[in-house]
């Protein structure tokens, strides 16, 4: 019995890693002004010299008052030490709580922040 809990210890395949961090902000309809906020947002989130990647509409939808093709979010990926350091910062805003519907079965997770502020960053 105690071997089999030693190996569970030195099991590689255990170990948490974070291969990387995507961090999606999405505006509440059509608006460039608001999407190119959510995308400077972005840039100072990550620090370095990454561009936010912009999202567009798929459809048109007239109750959401967004047409084919409009820009509607921005969302940059991370990788490595600066990944870690957000991650930390954002799981700190949540208080390090999260639900059980956050977890995927292949070993992913997701959550919101609603103001961008928590994180750290000035207006």
């Amino acid at each position: 019995r105690h071997r089999q809990m030693t190996d569970k210890e030195n099991n590689p395949m255990r170990k948490i890693k974070i291969d990387k961090l995507v961090i999606n902000c999405c505006v509440g309809g059509a608006g460039t002004e608001a999407v190119n906020k959510a995308a400077k947002v972005l840039s100072d989130l990550s620090g370095a010299d990454k561009k936010p990647i912009m999202s567009k509409c798929r459809y048109t939808i007239r109750s959401f008052g967004v047409r084919r093709g409009d820009k509607i979010a921005a969302h940059i990926t991370l990788r490595g030490a600066r990944a870690q350091e957000i991650l930390e910062r954002g799981l700190r805003v949540k208080e390090y709580e999260l639900s059980g519907g956050a977890f995927s079965s292949t070993g992913n997770f997701g959550f919101g922040i609603k103001e961008h502020i928590d994180l750290g960053l000035k207006y």
